[in-house]
This record gives structure tokens, C-alpha cells and sequence, in this order.
């Protein structure tokens, strides 16, 4: 573990009032580089992405990748007590990130004009599935469903069958969007001393995602097809069939390469100036004949001659990876991307943050257990012995 007192966050003092997946992902990255996370749970029963699995060890797995390096306060925040710890947690933060549904912060006694007259240097991150305006804004908002509202579901799959990403792509991306927008607001912070109102709905980092299907069917006037693990607009790009069985991945980026594939990699060099080859639009005009021919010439190769051939003409590719292969990756381990975290259920693996910083090692904190830094929070923020034991008792806490 780092000393999280020489990291660039150090300091810096966040009140998460968070659950499932894309807030917690905003917060673990900004505790992983020095700053406090207090995470407030729901008393007895906490983040529901505690009891999404218990595949680590007993643990959640979506609850181990999320929340190291926290601290975990348990609160019914229905009681007014409660209200009165929250309120003094934000009086001493730099930030509030929640996820809560769009207007239960503002029932609660939270609202944004509230706050920000209270404490003009507070950063304020909203996130929702949908924002906090607008016919949707109150719909739940699930990883699936933002994913098919958002249209990926329409470019992602095969002809017969659309597919969700096997990853909560709309989470990730509003709690990437998130962090990055608390850190942009921290740098305005700065300069101007004035904190911020900050919201990030899954629908809109989705839609950034988005990316060339939404300009290309916008101003094509037709959708991409549905194309498996192939590429929709390039060719080749996707995987081809080795003689031995072994599938290949690889994606031809520009012309240059297209005429060194074909020369030493298929031992073709008439095949690129084919017309119906000669350039991007043509190769994926005529996929079907393209991906024939390749696989022909692979289907007369092994798997590493196909890779070595690729490796000499500097053509990218790849292999089909599990995730147990992933996991043990020889680039990962040559970049020493494990570490080792603490848990309540003992020492766990973990992957580093992927921003690398000159000279500095994440925080890579422990995992807490449910409510496990109460007493000690409760006690910084004055209340005594017995008040806890009394709200522990009540059901405060």
C-alpha cells in the first residue's frame, strides 16, 4: 500500500452516498489516489452490490473491484438523526457524490441551491440513469436497459441476435465521467475557490460511447449491421480460422498494411491491388469473398505460423483470451499490475488502477466490511459512546 499522505488526492475528503456500481467506480478511483472516502450505507443491509454473487471468497465481486480503500458509515438516513450526521459529514468535505434516485437528496434535505448556499466550495456529483429532467427521469435505470435504450444493443451481437456488452458498459461509463468531472471541477476550484453541481446520467456517458455508429447511421442514413466480433465498417478486422484449429483475431488499419498482409502474410501480393480489395470501402463492399480467401490461405497454416507471419509484417493481432488467461497475462505480470489488498475475508488480488503516475503507488486499501468505520467516524464528528451504542441500538446505525 502507498502512503496515501504523498498521493496528488491526499486531503481531499469525499461523502458517498452510493450504491451498485457507477458512483462507487467515480469514488474507488479518486480514493485510489489518496483522497478520504466515506461510503454511507444503508443500516443492515448496505450496498446492494454487496449481495450481488459472493464468488470472492464469499465476497461480492462487483463489490471488491468497487469499494477498496473506503470508509464504510452505516445510516438509515430516514432519521433525523442520521440527517444530522450527514450534514456535519458535508460541512468538512471537499465533495458529495451520490446515486440516489433523481430528487431523493432534495427530500432528505440535500438539494443542490441547499448545499451550495451552505458550502459555495462544495463539489456536488449527481449521477442517474437518466438524468434529472425530461420524460425518463424517473424510470430505473439498469446496466441493460440504459444499454438498450442508448442503442448498443442494436450495433452489438450478431445479424440473428442483438447482445448486451458482457461488462456494465453504461455503469463504467458514467462513473468514468464522473471522476473526471470531479477532477475538472477541483482544478476550477483552485483558481476560482467556487465548487460545483455536477451531473452525469448513464444515458448521456453512454451516448458518448456511442461514438461512429451514432454519426455514421445519423448522417449515412443507414444503421450498421449487427457483425459478431467483426467490425462493422473495416475489413478485415475480426477473427479467421488457423488450419489447426486455433482462431486469430486481426484488424487491417490502412493501405499500407493491407499490401504487406497480403504480400507476406497470405504470400499474395495480387490480392491487394484486386478491385474489389483495393481499399477500405471495397473490402467491406465484399467481406464474404475477402473473409474466404483469408481463411483459404490460413486454413494452410498453423496457428503460430499465421502469428509469426503477422508478428514479421507488423500486423496486429491477437488471441482469444479467457478470462483465466487474462488474469494471468504475461504483459500484466511483466508490469507488475497485481497487488495484494486487504478484505474481511483475508488478502486479495487486485488490479492497479490503469493510469500509471511517475514515481507514485495507488493507496490499494482494504475492502471494508458492512458499517466497519461507524464508531470511529461518529466519534470525529463528536457524538459519544453511548449515543452510538443508543443509535446502534435504534436502528440509526
Amino acid at each position: 500500500m502507498s502512503d496515501t499522505q504523498a498521493l496528488p488526492l491526499a486531503g481531499l475528503t469525499v461523502v458517498a452516498i452510493e450504491q451498485a456500481v457507477a458512483a462507487p467506480l467515480a469514488t474507488r478511483h479518486l480514493a485510489d489516489w489518496g483522497a478520504g472516502v466515506i461510503k454511507i450505507e444503508r443500516s443492515g443491509t448496505g450496498d446492494f452490490a454487496r449481495g450481488y454473487d459472493t464468488k470472492v471468497k464469499g465476497l461480492s465481486s462487483y463489490f471488491v473491484w468497487l469499494n477498496r480503500s473506503k470508509e464504510s458509515l452505516t445510516l438509515d438516513l430516514k432519521r433525523p438523526e442520521a440527517t444530522e450526521v450527514v450534514t456535519r459529514l458535508i460541512a468538512g468535505a471537499d465533495v458529495l457524490v451520490h446515486n440516489l434516485a433523481p430528487g431523493a437528496m432534495d427530500r432528505l434535505g440535500f438539494s443542490n441551491a441547499t448545499l451550495r448556499a451552505r458550502h459555495p466550495r462544495l463539489i456536488i456529483c449527481a449521477v442517474s440513469g437518466y438524468g434529472s429532467s425530461g420524460p425518463y427521469r424517473d424510470r430505473k435505470a439498469y446496466d441493460l436497459l440504459v444499454q438498450s435504450e442508448a442503442g448498443l444493443l442494436s450495433v452489438t451481437g450478431t445479424p440473428e441476435s442483438p447482445a448486451k456488452a458482457g461488462i456494465s458498459v453504461a455503469d463504467i461509463a458514467a462513473g468514468m465521467y464522473a471522476h473526471s468531472a470531479i477532477l475538472t471541477a477541483l482544478v476550477r476550484r483552485s483558481t476560482t475557490g467556487d465548487g460545483a453541481a455536477i451531473e452525469v446520467s448513464m444515458l448521456d456517458a453512454l451516448g458518448e460511447w456511442m461514438s461512429h455508429p451514432l454519426y455514421s447511421t445519423t448522417y449515412g442514413g443507414t444503421p450498421l449491421p449487427r457483425s459478431g466480433a467483426r467490425h462493422a465498417n473495416i475489413a478485415p478486422y475480426g477473427p479467421f480460422s488457423a488450419g489447426d484449429g486455433g482462431t486469430v483475431y486481426l484488424g487491417i488499419q490502412n493501405e499500407r498494411e493491407w499490401q504487406r498482409f497480403c504480400r507476406d502474410v497470405l504470400a499474395q501480393p495480387l490480392l491487394a491491388d484486386d478491385p474489389r480489395f483495393v481499399n477500405n470501402p471495397a473490402r467491406v463492399e465484399h467481406r464474404d469473398t475477402l473473409e474466404a480467401a483469408i481463411n483459404d490461405a490460413f486454413g494452410r497454416l498453423t496457428t503460430p505460423e499465421i502469428v509469426q507471419r503477422l508478428d514479421a509484417a507488423e500486423i496486429a493481432h491477437a488471441r482469444l483470451n479467457t478470462v483465466e488467461e487474462f488474469a494471468a497475462h504475461p504483459q500484466l505480470a511483466a508490469r507488475n499490475r497485481w497487488r495484494e489488498i486487504e478484505s474481511p475475508v483475508g488478502p486479495l488480488g487486485a488490479l492497479a488502477p490503469p493510469v500509471m503516475i511517475d514515481a507514485l503507488e495507488p493507496a490499494m486499501g482494504a475492502v471494508p466490511a458492512l458499517g466497519e468505520h461507524t464508531e470511529t467516524i461518529l466519534g470525529e464528528q463528536g457524538y459519544d459512546r453511548s449515543t452510538i451504542a443508543e443509535w446502534r441500538k435504534s436502528g440509526v446505525i
